[in-house]
């Protein structure tokens, strides 16, 4: 399900990708409102699947931040994004990914970041273990 979550350049919130065209997809707010509407192929669209955070020693795909963050927090996040300081973020984010790049990930992206873990978790989507791993695990 993770695989199919995008962000969109320009409008707020998650989508969620329905269908896709020759010049066009057809996305859905992720959010309660579960409005559709076209994106066309102008737009930048970006997969959360293939974002990630930079380290000190390699690239961190999102959805391993956000399982982080779901088995400390088991929910949503302890404080409230619209009250908390800059500083309270990235001290819950150096607790989270104590190795981030503090050069090239910026508070924008750490807030950015926990907004779309918050649309998530209030929206029941927290499958955010790979299914490979998920099924290699089982296999052991």
């Amino acid at each position: 399900m993770f695989e199919r979550i995008l962000t969109i350049s320009g409008k707020p919130g998650l989508y969620r990708l329905l269908s896709s065209g020759r010049n066009m997809f057809i996305v859905e707010m992720v959010d309660a409102a579960k409005k559709r509407l076209p994106v066309h192929n102008s737009d930048k669209v970006v997969m959360l699947d293939d974002i990630a955070i930079y380290t000190d020693t390699e690239e961190v795909p999102l959805r391993d931040v956000f399982a982080k963050i779901y088995e400390k927090e088991n929910g949503v996040l302890p404080f409230d994004l619209k009250m908390a300081t800059p500083e309270e973020m990235v001290e819950y984010f150096e607790g989270v990914m104590p190795d981030y790049d503090r050069e090239r990930v910026y508070l924008t992206h750490i807030k950015k970041m926990f907004q779309w873990y918050n649309i998530l978790v209030q929206n029941g989507i927290v499958d955010f273990v790979e299914e490979e791993t998920a099924e290699e695990s089982k296999a052991e």
